[in-house]
């Protein structure tokens, strides 16, 4: 099975470029030397260094001789042959044999290409003691010597190219690691940002517009007897879609919360609880335990949101008349605990969240508690009433990111 050469770099380029002129010059030299020295077999020498000069030439050109060993193979043999025919007049030749070595090396097998380069040097050594009608070990130094270097040239020519080869396809899979974790952490944003969204949007608007429902339904059924009574519910309904309408615009401009501006958690939860009773026929109380520290917006925002989804629940399942938001600062930690005296529920048979009746809430509730390293727990049984508790630490450990309010 024929394989290509290892392909040529702007660097490996140029020193095949010098090569080639070296082998050119070399043969030049011969030949001009054959002219100086006017010796007998002056013409043929010089025609066979052009027939040697014309087919090595001609090899780098053909594209079969970059693309297979074989050929490759073929015209170093014909080269080869024409460089043994020189060497048999000349013993100026014998210098052709360098840049023969590194040839060799570079476009022969790994096993063909020391042996050529053995050859190669023991036809030198030969025809150079052939020449001299003499032989002595020193004549074997120049070729055998000129075999070494080259040998250790290529070698470590190819070591250094295997190890960039090397370090090439590692920062190739490098970059495609980084690739794959950029969109791997693209998509864990995408779909973190998504459940914020979700929670948000439940919490917020989704709550709103549940409320307003609520109060056209009770200005329906007394409409007819009291229409006072139904203009009211339609005033509250109207100032609940105001609301909701200011905090679709916030939410859409990604600000803080706009129930949080201006005031405190405290005062939010505050205005929470006596809208709730102005709104809806319960009676919702806040409290405040515990000296009042800084919170992160995050937070603050976690702890409305958990509030405001606890009396909308209460409000629409639980059928109680009374409600009670406490907020405790405790010493590393901050609790919101939101207890009714409704019906209650069985917390192992909730039904499961479905797009048209919803179900998400406290799940919501109970993903904002831990995204903050907090925790949610849920106390309640059919007619007992339900208490829900959510506590923070003040300081979000270092694994866990808090979450960004609208």
């Amino acid at each position: 099975m024929n394989s290509p050469a290892p392909a040529l770099t702007p660097t490996t380029r140029s020193l095949a470029w010098c090569l080639h002129l070296l082998v050119i010059g070399l043969l030049a030299l011969a030949a001009g030397r054959a002219v100086t020295d006017g010796g007998p077999d002056t013409g043929w020498i010089i025609a066979v260094s052009a027939a040697c000069s014309l087919v090595y030439a001609v090899g780098p050109t053909l594209p079969c001789v970059r693309r297979s060993r074989r050929a490759a193979a073929l015209w170093l043999a014909v080269v080869g042959a024409c460089w043994l025919a020189l060497l048999t007049l000349s013993s100026d030749a014998v210098w052709v044999a360098f840049p023969l070595y590194f040839l060799q090396l570079h476009l022969l097998s790994r096993r063909a290409g020391p042996a050529a380069v053995v050859a190669t040097a023991a036809a030198a050594i030969a025809g150079f003691a052939a020449h001299q009608h003499s032989f002595a070990p020193a004549m074997a130094i120049g070729p055998a010597l000129g075999a070494a270097v080259a040998a250790a040239v290529v070698w470590g020519y190819q070591a250094l190219y295997r190890e960039s080869e090397h370090r090439r396809r590692l920062i190739e899979e490098l970059t495609a690691t980084r690739a794959d974790l950029a969109a791997a952490q693209h998509t864990a944003g995408v779909l973190a940002e998504r459940d914020r969204l979700a929670r948000e949007i439940h919490d917020t608007l989704a709550q709103g517009l549940s409320s307003i429902q609520l109060l056209l339904r009770a200005a329906e059924r007394v409409l007819p007897q009291a229409p006072q009574n139904a203009a009211r519910y339609v005033d509250q309904a109207r100032q609940a879609a105001a609301d909701n309408l200011a905090e679709a615009r916030r939410f859409v401009a990604a600000l803080t919360s706009p129930t949080l501006e201006g005031t405190t958690l405290a005062g939010a939860l505050d205005r929470l609880c006596e809208t709730t009773s102005a709104r809806h026929r319960i009676t919702a109380r806040f409290h405040l335990t515990g000296t009042p520290t800084p919170l992160t917006t995050a937070h603050e925002v976690a702890l409305l949101r958990i509030a405001q989804s606890a009396l909308a629940n209460t409000v629409q399942h639980a059928e109680a008349t009374a409600a009670k938001v406490t907020l405790s600062y405790l010493n590393d930690h901050v609790a919101i605990d939101i207890v009714d005296d409704g019906c209650g529920f069985d917390p192992a048979h909730r039904p499961a969240p479905d797009p048209e009746t919803g179900g998400f809430g406290l799940a919501a509730m109970r993903a904002r508690a831990q995204d903050l390293g907090g925790t949610f727990t849920i106390e309640t049984a059919p007619g007992h009433g339900t208490t829900l508790a959510a506590q923070l630490p003040l300081t979000p450990p270092a694994d866990t990111k808090p979450e960004a309010c609208p």
